[in-house]
């Protein structure tokens, strides 16, 4: 994870330079794009079938289309008043003053045609379902605060998160380099997908009231925050109880156990987000989660090479 620390408030003074759009992006959530590539690329290593310059292009498209959705989220938050003066997580760019939303619009379409030209590379390489499978998440990275339908705002963020970073993230990049659908990266996809779920349910139990507020309809705001944490709990059960599928349905070894050295962590991260009151004391949580599912991602694709 990086260690770029994000000023909170609306008052933080503005990062010079460069240093505003590296926070504007979140660096932060990088790690959440990272994961699913690298059990994607150990699928297809595993495989006898991984391609570095595909990897590396899969990678590259990953993270571009991250930060397009931070900026875009960024933007469309502010202008639903999602981020206002009571906004309790880090400092956002449109909110503090810091971009405007000219620059930000220009910053989402400079990220977008990076990774437009990065899917350009792997449509050459693995053709139309690298356009289906692009297409849908450009567009899902807008249409997740923006547009006339914001799906964010109307309790589907979760699943969206589930479908892209955890089925097209981890399937798409075994796919581009063994150029088939596997079962194996079926498999692998769910307990990424459940972590990276994981982490935007901590967001939205944070958020709740705020959220409330402007009428952003998060799960989190429809089930409450009991709710909320139910479903944190759920999705660190499903991360960890899929792992002996792998030796079943993938027939791998014992070493697809290796992520669970991290289920300590995710018991102490769940009794934070179970016992923590709504509010920025969860602000350590939601980072924790990142951290759990970046390793979590790291150690399977480990144990899936091993």
């Amino acid at each position: 994870m990086s260690s770029e620390a994000e000023p909170a408030g609306p008052s933080a003074p503005r990062p010079e330079g460069w240093r505003v759009w590296w926070i504007a992006a979140r660096p932060r959530t990088l790690p959440v794009a990272v994961g699913p590539v690298l059990v994607g690329t150990a699928v297809a290593t595993g495989r006898g079938e991984s391609y570095w310059p595909a990897a590396l292009a899969a990678l590259m498209g990953a993270l571009l289309l991250q930060i397009a959705s931070n900026l875009a989220n960024d933007l469309f938050d502010f202008e639903k008043g999602a981020d206002g003066d009571d906004r309790i997580g880090p400092a956002r760019a449109a909110q503090s003053g810091w971009l405007t939303v000219a620059q930000l619009r220009a910053g989402v379409a400079v990220v977008l045609a990076g990774a437009i030209g990065v899917g350009l590379y792997l449509t050459w390489l693995a053709g139309w379902p690298v356009v289906v499978a692009g297409g849908v998440s450009m567009i899902a990275a807008l249409a997740y605060t923006g547009g006339p339908w914001p799906f964010g705002y109307k309790g589907w963020g979760d699943a969206a998160v589930f479908l892209f970073f955890g089925v097209v993230a981890v399937v798409g990049t075994d796919y581009v380099q063994a150029l088939d659908f596997s079962r194996e990266a079926f498999l692998a996809c769910l307990p990424v997908g459940a972590l990276a779920t994981a982490i935007l349910v901590v967001n939205n139990v944070r958020d709740l009231e705020s959220d409330r507020r402007a009428g952003k309809l998060t799960l989190a705001v429809r089930l409450g925050r009991r709710g909320g944490v139910a479903e944190y709990a759920g999705l660190l059960v499903m991360a960890y109880a899929t792992l002996p599928l792998f030796m079943l349905a993938a027939g791998r070894s014992a070493w697809v156990l290796l992520p669970l050295l991290t289920l300590p962590r995710a018991l102490s991260l769940y009794r934070r987000v179970r016992g923590e009151v709504l509010g920025p004391p969860l602000n350590a949580a939601l980072a924790g989660t990142a951290q759990l599912g970046f390793l979590f991602s790291l150690l399977l694709a480990a144990g899936w090479l091993l």
